[in-house]
């Protein structure tokens, strides 16, 4: 399998310049990227767990399956993805013909790096009468090695799509996998494969915030450990996540997830309270420090000059576009 390339020399020399570069402070980074879509045809495509700026700055805010299924249907000549390089690679695979920038080429995704392909081609070889599902949080190489790709917004209704006796490996992340083998009941084969943001949340540390604010609901999404999930109000992606703030009746919440969601949940529900989960770790909450990489500097800087953008091998990209356009198709049928 031929490796996805993310960068030219050409790009890796212009995300160096970029730290070289002094932007007047006077200048309104919000006006310049409204006048640069408009004068690019571009679109900013943002994950929930960017900043709060780059979030009010975007034409369209979403989860996983929200962006693949926008970046699916963009008119727009130039998409600059406010994410990591895993969803940038997902919209090039979708759009060959348009440019796609990134505004950090470091941007990367602990999950996606836990499952090299050539390892997983061997586990995959072991087990040939088994169909591959793989969660979205992987490389251009996994999605080419795979039959279909899920969301957490969606990986409960692709898995129960096969009949219960077909094996399933499922990867790479082994919480989302176990999650969805106990609520279907299934067996699937799990990768070893992990989230660092979702598995340091401290089970201890919840309890006694808890305890602090006893009528608090725990939310918390599949990537989680097992320990968090079994205590938790209300699980699911984090489109469903900020759902459920909105549609339930408590007030007060400890969100487990990465913390940039609480910007959507806080305008959409200003009346109520968001705590984010504490991890494990000394920090008061939990980024996710890839996709926190994203500035709104960077954004301005990578539509200014197109670049980095995505380059990707075509047969890579038709093999990885399969798995995903089932995934879509799926997906719309369920009235995802």
């Amino acid at each position: 399998m031929i490796a996805a390339e993310l960068t030219t020399a050409k790009n890796e020399v212009f995300q160096k310049g970029f730290l070289d570069i002094e932007l007047d402070p006077t200048l309104d980074l919000f006006a310049e990227i409204e006048r640069l879509k408009k004068e690019k045809n571009a679109v900013v495509l943002a994950h929930y767990y960017q900043e709060p700026d780059i979030q009010d700055v975007a034409d369209y805010i979403g989860d996983s399956l929200g962006l693949a299924q926008q970046a699916d249907k963009t008119t727009a000549d130039m998409i600059v993805f406010a994410g990591v390089h895993f969803m940038a690679e997902t919209a090039k695979i979708l759009n060959p013909s348009k440019k796609v920038v990134i505004p950090d080429l470091k941007a990367g995704c602990s999950l996606s790096d836990s499952c090299p392909p050539p390892l997983f081609k061997k586990f995959k070889d072991q087990h040939p009468d088994h169909v591959v599902i793989s969660y979205i949080n992987c490389s251009a190489g996994i999605k080419a090695l795979s039959d279909v790709i899920v969301t957490s917004s969606n990986a409960k209704i692709i898995v129960e799509s096969f009949p219960k006796d077909q094996p399933i490996i499922f990867a790479p992340d082994k919480n989302l996998g176990a999650y969805i083998n106990k609520v279907t009941g299934r067996n699937m084969l799990l990768w070893n494969g992990a989230c660092m943001v979702h598995e340091i949340f401290s089970l201890e540390k919840i309890t006694k915030l808890k305890i602090r604010h006893p009528n608090a609901k725990l939310i918390s999404h599949p990537e989680c450990e097992d320990p968090i999930l079994r205590v938790s109000d209300y699980i699911g992606s984090t489109t469903g996540l900020l759902k459920y703030t909105q549609s339930d009746s408590s007030q007060e919440y400890i969100v487990a997830t990465e913390t940039g969601i609480l910007h959507q949940m806080m305008k959409a529900n200003p009346q109520k309270t968001f705590i984010p989960a504490p991890p494990t770790n000394s920090c008061a909450c939990n980024d996710c420090p890839h996709m926190k990489r994203n500035t709104l500097e960077k954004i301005y800087l990578c539509m200014e000059y197109e670049t980095p953008d995505i380059i990707m091998d075509e047969e890579l990209r038709l093999a990885a576009k399969k798995p995903i356009d089932r995934m879509l198709e799926i997906s719309k049928k369920a009235g995802l």
